[in-house]
C-alpha cells in the first residue's frame, strides 16, 4: 500500500505508539512484588527499558510502556489426587 500525504499525519501518530513488554506467566508472589516496585520482575522491566532506550526503539522522553504479566494457575491438591 502506498503512502499518501493524507497518511502522513497517521504515520506521525504511530511514532508515539505504546511499547508492549510481555513477561509471560509468573507466580503470584512475583506479581505482588512487581506492584510494590521490588523484585525480579521490576529488575527485568528496568533492563528491558534500558535496552530499548539504547537501541533507539524507546524515546528518551516520556513514552507509554505497557507491561503484560499473567498469573500462573494454582495447582490444587485435594483429597482425591486423580480428580
Amino acid at each position: 500500500m502506498a503512502t499518501t500525504s493524507a497518511d502522513a499525519p497517521a504515520a506521525k501518530a504511530d511514532s508515539k505508539a505504546p511499547v508492549v513488554i510481555d513477561l509471560g506467566k509468573h507466580r503470584r508472589k512475583r506479581i505482588k512484588d512487581l506492584r510494590r516496585g521490588t523484585g525480579r520482575l521490576t529488575d527485568e522491566i528496568n533492563g528491558c527499558v534500558e535496552e530499548l532506550k539504547a537501541a533507539g526503539t524507546l524515546a528518551a522522553d516520556a513514552q507509554t510502556v505497557v507491561v503484560v504479566v499473567r498469573q500462573k494457575r494454582r495447582r490444587r491438591t485435594g483429597l482425591l489426587p486423580g480428580l
